[in-house]
């Protein structure tokens, strides 16, 4: 029991970081219906921004402090990723408005490569680490009920509560806020939503931006953990079957989503992979994706969509 709940925990904390990554394309497409394939870039060019400016902080500011530096970084990456927004929305989707959907889309995927090129001819291209003062060290928990203890990670710990805490915090912002509204309201109909006076430009600068956020968040844990490199983009290669499962407009679904795929990759690799050679994990979550897609194509939280014809 004991070795089974240390699983356990292990994968509820990396389901919340998968659906704080997921977050970023439940924001985009409530609020503008794009499914934003851009979002893995978004999350490691903010890192690499993090990053960088952390490190060069201390150099041009004369001082050592971690928090002063990681405190500029943080401000500096935030609003390089307000400036990206503004400038997505300035020369890529206020050309493209009440355009079709495809085109939405690869519009998204021009911004991928080009946020992945541009980022490192930024920032460079070499391993880079952030260090925000996340505990490494594990802690033994329970050791009075099972012999030895579980075993958790204080860092995955920490994320897990820093992600939980941004996904309620975005929750409300959706359900109680004025701007909140108007993002839901030019999802359902862009040109309905301008006709009442909502401005259309405005919302979708806000919601990059909100997007750029929670991409800088989840980059400055996902860099904490395995260091500011190419191969973070692909972590939102992991989200895609959150938002399929939970469903690309509801934010309870990314969350919902992101626990059971985190805990069904641990379980499974855990207790079937020895059976099957392992490698599970790897496909696991895509696999289930894919059984969603056949039986319920709008993920359990999604809207049904029906077209009359």
């Amino acid at each position: 029991m004991g070795f089974f709940l240390e699983t356990l925990i292990g994968g509820l904390m990396t389901g919340m970081l998968y659906s704080l990554v997921a977050l970023g394309f439940v924001l985009i497409f409530k609020a503008s219906g794009v499914f934003n394939f851009a979002q893995g870039a978004m999350v490691l060019f903010a890192a690499l921004a993090m990053a960088r400016f952390a490190e060069w902080a201390p150099k041009l500011l004369g001082t050592d402090s971690k928090l002063v530096a990681n405190l500029v970084g943080f401000l500096a990456a935030m609003a390089v990723m307000i400036a990206v927004a503004w400038l997505i929305e300035r020369f890529v989707l206020g050309k493209l408005v009440n355009q079709e959907g495809i085109t939405l889309l690869m519009a998204t995927l021009g911004i991928t490569y080009f946020l992945d090129g541009f980022g490192q001819t930024l920032f460079g291209s070499d391993i880079y680490k952030i260090d925000v003062g996340l505990p490494k060290d594990p802690i033994f928990l329970f050791e009075s009920l099972f012999q030895g203890g579980v075993l958790v990670s204080q860092e995955d710990l920490a994320a897990a509560l820093i992600a939980a805490t941004l996904v309620g915090a975005l929750s409300l912002f959706f359900q109680k806020t004025a701007t909140g509204r108007a993002l839901r309201a030019v999802a359902d109909d862009h040109q309905a939503a301008q006709s009442i006076g909502i401005p259309l430009s405005r919302i979708w600068v806000i919601v990059w931006s909100v997007a750029g956020f929670v991409a800088l968040v989840a980059g400055i844990i996902w860099g904490s953990k395995l260091g500011v490199q190419f191969s973070l983009s692909l972590v939102a290669l992991k989200a895609l079957p959150v938002v399929i499962l939970g469903g690309l407009t509801s934010v309870p679904g990314a969350i919902i989503g992101g626990l059971i795929i985190g805990v069904g990759e641990k379980l499974s690799e855990v207790y079937i992979g020895p059976m099957l050679g392992g490698g599970i994990e790897i496909w696991f979550a895509y696999v289930l994706a894919l059984v969603f897609l056949l039986v319920r194509p709008q993920g359990l939280f999604g809207e049904k969509i029906i077209d009359r014809v």
